[in-house]
């Protein structure tokens, strides 16, 4: 039977409650590992999305095949990418592995388009081009979801949505997310669906713990009444939820350091002060507090996260083993408040 993720503290007839209403659900097939189905899909994946956005950029090429190998042994199936990351550099690495692995029928592959400068923007001639140039890259006839990376507000979205449901029609698509786009628009995207072009069925928007607001103001509303499954990007803000960067001269001497330099603030210190207290008392990384936090809220089916080395992949795909506490959300949640 499907089960939701809940906090430890909650009583059989609230779990029930919880797994009638809300959420995505979890199952498992024996000793094979935790799945949650995207709803309106047949798209089972992995609890942590891994983000390849360092391929090809901050990760090797040999580092990247090894973070690709150390995420499916630890059960995960779930990549994520762009056609815009390392100018496309990190699809040509993942199509390498799928090639050298067998791996492609077992992976669900979600792939970005629209920032490409090859390709920009969501014109339908940007969409078809940017679609066939990622199918070579990635080496595969197919992707299983394809992200309109941004809103392209100077294009219609009828138009947008009318190239992809010709790349759906011809086997290239099999469904679509959004990508950054505000809740105003993933309406419009509705009303336009309900006339037959093709629906959003994810939202991929920034949000972690020392990143709530754009979300939960209003995306998260409007995912929620549209039943999208929402993938946190940038879970682990660059590094910093992981406690990578704790001061200046952590985030001084790396590309991802200076993107998590941001975060050198009272208030972000104080919340991956938390985060390091439950940690501890768990025995497990601050990454895995943090994503397992993400893991606990509404709507979240796989939080996006990446790493720079095959040996930090473990602290990300724990996350879905941790059942945080009732006392320990309530702190992140207070800690974290906006």
């Amino acid at each position: 039977m499907p089960r939701q993720v809940v906090s430890s503290s909650m009583d059989a007839m609230s779990v029930d409650r919880v797994q009638a209403e809300t959420g995505p659900s979890e199952t498992t097939v024996g000793s094979r590992p935790v799945r949650r189905q995207i709803v309106g899909t047949d798209l089972c994946v992995h609890p942590l999305a891994l983000g390849c956005n360092a391929f090809g950029w901050t990760a090797t090429n040999d580092a990247s095949l090894a973070i690709l190998d150390a995420h499916r042994d630890l059960g995960g199936n779930f990549l994520d990418t762009a056609d815009s990351f390392a100018a496309g550099r990190s699809e040509v690495i993942i199509g390498s592995w799928l090639r050298s692995r067998g791996a492609r029928a077992e992976t669900v592959l979600a792939t970005k388009i629209g920032r490409n400068l090859d390709n920009p923007g969501l014109t339908q001639r940007s969409i078809v081009a940017a679609v066939e140039a990622s199918l070579v890259r990635l080496g595969t006839d197919y992707v299983d979801l394809l992200y309109f990376h941004f809103d392209d507000k100077t294009v219609a979205l009828e138009e947008s949505l009318v190239a992809v449901d010709a790349l759906m029609r011809a086997g290239k698509v099999r469904y679509l997310g959004a990508s950054n786009f505000s809740a105003e628009r993933l309406m419009e995207a509705r009303v336009l669906s309900a006339l037959g072009l093709p629906k959003f069925v994810a939202a991929e928007t920034p949000y972690n713990l020392v990143h709530r607001a754009e979300l939960e103001k209003d995306v998260a509303v409007v995912a929620r009444a549209q039943h999208l499954a929402l993938m946190p990007g940038f879970a682990l803000a660059h590094g910093f939820l992981a406690g990578a960067y704790r001061n200046k001269a952590d985030a001084a001497d790396t590309a991802r350091g200076q993107l998590a330099k941001v975060y050198l603030n009272r208030r972000s210190l104080r919340v991956l002060a938390v985060v390091d207290r439950i940690a501890a008392a768990q025995g497990t990384a601050p990454a895995s507090i943090a994503l397992a936090w993400l893991l606990a809220r509404p709507d979240v089916v796989a939080p996006v996260a990446g790493a720079g080395r095959a040996d930090q992949v473990q602290s990300l795909v724990a996350a879905t083993g941790i059942r945080l506490g009732r006392n320990d959300l309530l702190d992140l949640d207070r800690v974290s408040a906006y």
